[in-house]
């Protein structure tokens, strides 16, 4: 976005929309840690993880009224020879979209947004909200979200978990499993990319979740769960407020014969209710994938997201997920490739899906 501010005149007062500043970080922060809506990926930080780990431009706005900050909308521009130009809030993560005090704000931004959009020429603007804010955009009903109470009490929270999924997770118990809490992200990448590996799909670089725990601290987590000192699975998740967000994990190939994932999503919950955690996001999954049903199956309910487009050059939402039938093809050749070399190749493929 350009350096110079865009005003926008409104009803009941005069509303500023400029980009994120060095400046406004810590203003930023504040302001989103304390917003009723705000989600882990409203953080500023967001900025230098996507700009840094894949090079993209972003243009982070905040809109003001009297000197301070009463919304702020991150997006990022994607430009890919193979997948198109978009603009979104934001890439790589299940939520995105305005926060915004009042609708002068709220609509402020909407229209920076809508005339960058146009300006950069790009295919379309996308928001990821949890709630509906455009209802004449087309928008894309493929994913939901999973979030629940974490009860106070241990014990209450394993009674919650259905009678099947509940054993899953005694079997892990039984098999010996221990989760360790990991100071950097080498263990959990063993786990991830074998497991995204089997699923056929690209893999992020080892890069990316380095900046990830690097620039979170302690609010960017590597659970990892081990069987006699070996690597079993491994999850990171992320705190904001009194929510965790376990969002990327996997396991090796022997997690499955021990229910690993299982045992790994119990200690994850277990962990989170000693802290004093409440809610328990357990992110979004795609309709009718196998992650949908593991989350239903531990009485998760799912919520709808609602990814909206602002259409600029493209005539259709697009549809790049694993989901499309055109990428079957690649999928099962991903699958039979050998991991050392997905894991070179996967990182400068999957920087451009967002």
């Amino acid at each position: 976005m350009p350096s110079e501010s865009l005003q926008v005149e409104t009803a009941s007062a005069d509303v500023t929309v400029r980009a994120l500043e060095a400046r406004d970080l810590a203003q930023w922060e504040a302001y989103v840690n304390t917003h009723p809506d705000a989600t882990f990926f409203h953080r500023a930080g967001w900025k230098r993880v996507i700009e840094a780990a894949f090079g993209h431009r972003t243009h982070f706005m905040l809109a003001e009224r009297g000197g301070e900050i009463v919304g702020v909308l991150p997006l990022a521009e994607i430009r890919s020879r193979l997948f198109g130009h978009s603009l979104g809030a934001l890439p790589f993560c299940a939520y995105g979209g305005i926060l915004a005090d009042h609708d002068a704000a709220w609509r402020a931004l909407d229209e920076a947004a809508q005339a960058l959009a146009v300006r950069l020429e790009v295919g379309a603007l996308e928001y990821r909200n949890r709630a509906a804010q455009h209802a004449h955009w087309p928008t894309k009903e493929l994913y939901v979200t999973f979030r629940k109470a974490i009860e106070p009490d241990v014990e209450a929270n394993m009674n919650a978990i259905p009678r099947k999924q509940r054993a899953m997770v005694r079997k892990g118990i039984k098999a010996g499993l221990a989760g360790e809490i990991d100071p950097d992200t080498t263990r959990f990448f063993q786990a991830y990319s074998a497991s995204v590996h089997r699923l056929g799909t690209p893999v992020f670089s080892r890069r990316f979740f380095r900046l990830l725990k690097e620039e979170f601290g302690d609010e960017c987590e590597v659970l990892t769960i081990t069987l006699e000192g070996k690597v079993i699975a491994s999850v990171m998740s992320f705190y904001f407020r009194d929510e965790v967000l376990p969002y990327y994990g996997g396991g090796v190939d022997a997690a499955r014969a021990v229910a690993g994932n299982d045992f790994m999503y119990w200690d994850l919950m277990r962990r989170a209710c000693e802290r004093g955690v409440k809610v328990f996001d357990f992110g979004r999954s795609k309709r009718g994938t196998g992650s949908f049903d593991f989350k239903k199956n531990w009485g998760f309910e799912p919520a709808p997201l609602y990814y909206e487009y602002f259409l600029v050059t493209d005539s259709d939402v697009p549809e790049i997920n694993p989901l499309n039938p055109k990428y079957r093809l690649f999928i099962q050749a991903w699958k039979k490739m050998p991991r050392a070399l997905a894991n070179v190749i996967g990182p400068h493929i999957v920087k451009n899906l967002g």
